[in-house]
């Protein structure tokens, strides 16, 4: 049963982005997702008076082969526009899942208001996805029950296309709490990929199209820090809830802070994972590991899943000049 089971994964993996008009996956799930908020929703950006700056790995169902890989990063920090105060940042994130690799890439800007007790944000993101597949290393072997050699669907070359990606999003920080809600791929970006014809060119008549469908991503995420009266520990936990309108997953984290430098803790994703997750964050430098057990078929598969984050956070003297001084309830 194991054997089927991972030549089931394996073949999914290796051909759903094969497809011609295929659909794409929701965005990554980093199961670090409370560290770099920005990550999923660009209205996060400038909350606090650090530039922060968070990159992690993750290691998606070890022990399956071509499984998913991914390097995310994100940059941050408040500027002042005359009285105005704005948050800007980057966003990277590079997965590969087999033959398929994905780059995002975006440049964010949020606009922020005081308002019911704790600070407004709005934002947008605006860069390009970047899609490419490894054509020329496949290999099916002969007497393949599953795919046949000769199906055009399946690429013989390298492909590769790009187009402009966006994202919004709306947030709110209170002393005692924070949520947000935010879209990627607003413009649910079509990539166009060409494989040319065995006679050369781009546009003749024997060239194939393979088309990959970035789908609008909705997130809602929220969380709060609980002090625990009489000592130095405190409660911090957290939800991550995305829906791509066809597939809705949520994640539930808790964790215990001990003198705002390390933390421990648990979590669920719905129908997917139970995650450990260990961080420390000593002198602005901060670093966090997860470990995630599967709770879905793939445990017969894989031993788990890895991420690990490592940032800095330098402050900034915004002084006198910053008449609305607010700390971030995620990093009190």
């Amino acid at each position: 049963m194991d054997n089927r089971i991972k030549r089931l994964v394996l073949s999914l993996l290796g051909i759903v982005a094969c497809v011609l008009a295929a659909s794409a996956q929701t965005d990554p799930n980093l199961a670090q997702y409370y560290e770099v908020p920005s990550f999923y929703n660009p209205s996060a950006t400038g909350t606090t008076d650090y530039i922060r700056i968070r990159g992690g790995y993750r290691m998606q169902w070890l022990g399956v082969d071509n499984a998913p890989r991914t390097f995310a990063a994100v940059a941050e920090m408040p500027v002042r526009l005359g009285n105005q105060r704005l948050g800007v940042g980057v966003r990277a994130m590079q997965e590969s899942i087999g033959l398929y690799k994905t780059l995002d890439l975006g440049a964010q800007v949020s606009y922020k208001l005081r308002k019911w007790g704790g600070l407004w944000s709005v934002g947008l993101q605006l860069g390009f996805a970047d899609q490419s597949f490894k054509g020329s290393e496949v290999y099916i072997p002969d007497g393949d029950d599953y795919h046949d050699s000769n199906d055009d669907a399946i690429p013989t070359q390298d492909i590769h296309g790009t187009a402009f990606d966006a994202a919004a999003g709306l947030w709110f920080e209170h002393p005692r709490f924070y949520a947000g809600l935010s879209c990627t791929h607003l413009t649910s970006p079509a990539i166009t990929m060409n494989a040319e014809s065995a006679t050369g060119g781009s546009e003749t008549s024997g060239d194939r199209q393979y088309q990959f469908q970035a789908k609008r991503t909705l997130y809602f995420t929220a969380g709060c820090n609980i002090p625990i009266k009489n000592t130095l520990f405190e409660l911090a936990p957290s939800v991550l809830v995305k829906s791509d309108f066809g597939f809705t997953t949520g994640e539930l984290t808790a964790r215990a802070r001990y003198r705002k430098m390390f933390s421990a803790g648990v979590g669920y994703r719905w129908d997917d994972a139970v995650v450990i997750t260990l961080g420390a964050e000593i002198k602005n430098f901060y670093v966090g590991y997860s470990y995630e057990y599967a709770t879905s078929a793939i445990r017969r598969a894989s031993s788990g899943s890895h991420e690990i984050f490592a940032g800095y956070s330098l402050k900034l003297d915004l002084s006198d000049k910053n008449r609305h001084k607010h700390k971030s309830v995620r990093i009190m």
